[in-house]
Parts: C-alpha cells; structure tokens; sequence
C-alpha cells in the first residue's frame, strides 16, 4: 500500500496510477503549450505587438476598473486578441505548410482567420470605450 493512500477513500490503486498518468500528460501538454507561445513569439510579428499592447494596456485594464467585473472585461478582451492571433498564425502557418502556391481557398481561409483578429480588437475598443465612457468619460 501506498504511504497515504486509502483505496476506501480514494478508489482503486489503477485509479491512482491513471491520476499520475493524467498528471505526466498534463505537463507534457504544458511544455507544448509553451512551445507554441515561444513559437509565436519567435516567428509572428503581430503577436509580439500585440504582446506588448497587452503588457501596457493590462495593468492600466486593471487601475481604470472599477470593480472586478470591469477588470475583467477590460483585461479578458486584451486575452481574447492573443487567443484569436495564435489561432490566426496557427492557420497561417498550417496553410503555408500544405503549399506556397496560391490557392482561393487558402487565401480565403488566411482571410478568415485576419478577419477574426479585426473583430478581437474591435471588441477591445467596444468594451473599453463602454466602460470607460460609462465613468463619465474618464
């Protein structure tokens, strides 16, 4: 028996092992994760920018609001252009993978993808304007 381990309150010994094994695949999945972040940083210029947005505009995010909720949503639509952006390059680079020769179809869903970073940032400026503008114009 395992020092600690009571399958009565636990389950069975295979759930344990199963537990550790989720576990090993979690933080393999993190050091994906982080391969994928330190990839956009090296190779897409526009998620640098917008990491540098994000790292001056959070902290002003977070003095402006005024209770969490305006935190939040000031400092989550800032999140939602990153998310949106390694999801844009991620396309990107996918559809230069399959070929360099210009397709309608991979230039359509390079567009697509160009198209919902636009609407990510318009929902910054939707949503700070709105909070901002609702303090009376701070």
């Amino acid at each position: 028996m395992i020092s600690g381990f009571d399958p009565g309150k636990h389950g069975s010994m295979s759930d344990f092992f199963r537990g550790v094994a989720d576990l090993r695949r979690l933080l393999r999945a993190t050091g994906f994760s982080l391969a994928g972040l330190g990839a956009a940083l090296r190779h897409a210029p526009a998620f640098r920018q917008e990491i540098i947005l994000f790292v001056i505009l959070a902290p002003l995010g977070v003095w402006l609001g005024q209770s969490g909720i305006e935190r939040a949503f000031l400092v989550g639509s800032l999140f939602i252009v990153l998310i949106v952006e390694l999801v844009n390059s991620a396309i990107e680079t996918t559809v230069d993978r399959i070929g360099r020769k210009r397709h309608k179809l991979s230039g359509r869903a390079k567009d697509m993808a160009s198209a919902a970073v636009l609407v990510s940032i318009i929902l910054v400026i939707v949503v700070w304007a709105l909070i901002l503008l609702g303090h009376g114009g701070a």
